[in-house]
């Protein structure tokens, strides 16, 4: 099993002036865990270049705001990339997260 220490994207809604709200990404860094599970898929569906997916599972020991704002998690660092976050599973003292494809933020 592959060591796991990344970054999580949250999309979190602020205000940014007076009753105007607005979605912006909070990066939190230094997150620790195990890479569960890691194969990759390339799709072509039509286009002239591939897509890739990764179809990997991450797990990580949280933190209060991670925990709080699990709901929120938009994409995870790994090798390199930012990654779609498609399921968050909370299990303590861990989240486990399913990685889909690129994020396009």
């Amino acid at each position: 099993m592959a060591k796991y220490y990344g970054t999580i994207g949250f999309e979190i809604t602020t205000e940014v002036r007076p009753g105007v709200w607005q979605p912006q990404i909070v990066e939190k860094s230094g997150y620790k865990g195990d890479v569960i599970s890691q194969s990759y898929r390339w799709q072509n569906g039509g286009k002239v270049n591939d897509d890739v997916d990764i179809l990997v599972k991450v797990s990580v020991i949280y933190d209060q705001f991670a925990i709080e704002n699990m709901g929120h998690i938009k994409y995870v660092t790994h090798l390199g990339s930012k990654w779609k976050v498609t399921s968050v599973e909370p299990e303590y003292p861990r989240l486990i997260m399913s990685l889909g494809g690129l994020y396009n933020g």
